[in-house]
């Protein structure tokens, strides 16, 4: 845990934001597509009131309700408008039309749309217990001191700044040794010669990073290196052979509590999350 607090990557997969857990079907889409937009009243409509359906359709009302769920992911953090209540109006409008059509013809009935329906279904509402359940479970400071000082006490290695070219053969391997001992420059050897699309451009630079990063091959050539050395000779690994300069190490440092928090909040809740699943699985029987 505490490698995860210190590169601050710690997430939650419960949905991508909480309250957000609606996955917007394509055919919604069709709003924002030119299609749709040339359908669309050529003013866009006031705010819709939430108390009256956002549009009635062959006698069907599409209630208001309908329209915030559709417009909180449409959105996409933009600022509200009248824009985009427009598309969201013309795209549950479309939906209404072209699944009424679906039904019409039968389409329901299929097996294998009726089943993706039902996983469909049965996902939101397994969504909606997993959030409920964190909800209703929330993390205490005692946890989040608790979890703080875990990995504050788990020792950490140090991690390490290299860069490196990576190439096909031992044979240019070496002739990129060989041409770095003549003065040749690392970064543009690197740029010219590196088949790792990830950090050619950059010179073969990779991030800071511990030893787990890395394949074994990779990561015990780099941590036998002294700060500027590069490797002697070519390092051979499933990826092809690797030329390797250290650029510098460090002892990572824990940031202080109120910074990482909110990530150790994140943590807790996947595990509030795992908890949920096991106590429902445990009182299932399952053949």
């Amino acid at each position: 845990m505490r490698l995860a607090l210190l590169k601050n990557k710690l997430s939650i997969r419960l949905s991508p934001q909480a309250g957000k857990s609606l996955v917007i079907p394509a055919l919604i889409l069709l709003a924002l597509s030119p299609l749709a937009q040339a359908q669309a009243p050529a003013s866009a409509p006031a705010a819709a009131d939430a108390s009256k359906p956002l549009a009635t359709v062959n006698g069907k009302e599409i209630p208001a309700l309908y329209g915030e769920l559709v417009k909180r992911e449409m959105a996409q953090g933009q600022p509200d408008s009248p824009q985009i209540d427009m598309r969201v109006r013309e795209s549950l409008i479309n939906l209404e039309l072209l699944s009424r059509a679906a039904i019409d013809k039968g389409l329901d009935k299929d097996p294998r749309l009726a089943a993706a329906l039902d996983i469909r279904r049965k996902d939101q509402l397994a969504k909606g217990y997993l959030e409920d359940y964190v909800k209703t479970h929330p993390v205490s400071d005692a946890e989040i001191q608790a979890a703080y000082d875990k990995a504050k006490a788990e020792a950490v290695g140090p991690e390490y700044l290299s860069r490196h070219i990576l190439v096909k053969t031992e044979a240019e391997a070496k002739k990129i040794i060989a041409d770095l001992g003549k003065k040749a420059k690392f970064e543009d050897l690197a740029k010219k010669l590196s088949k790792d699309p990830g950090s050619a451009k950059n010179g073969g630079a990779l991030d800071w990073s511990d030893r787990r990063a890395f394949v074994k091959e990779f990561s015990d050539a780099m941590a036998s290196l002294k700060k500027g050395e590069i490797t002697k000779t070519p390092v051979k690994s499933q990826f092809g052979y690797h030329v390797i300069r250290l650029d510098d190490t460090r002892q990572p440092q824990l940031p202080p509590l109120d910074a990482v928090r909110g990530e150790i909040i994140k943590q807790l809740q996947q595990e509030r999350i795992r908890d949920a699943i096991t106590s429902v699985r445990a009182s299932a029987k399952i053949e």
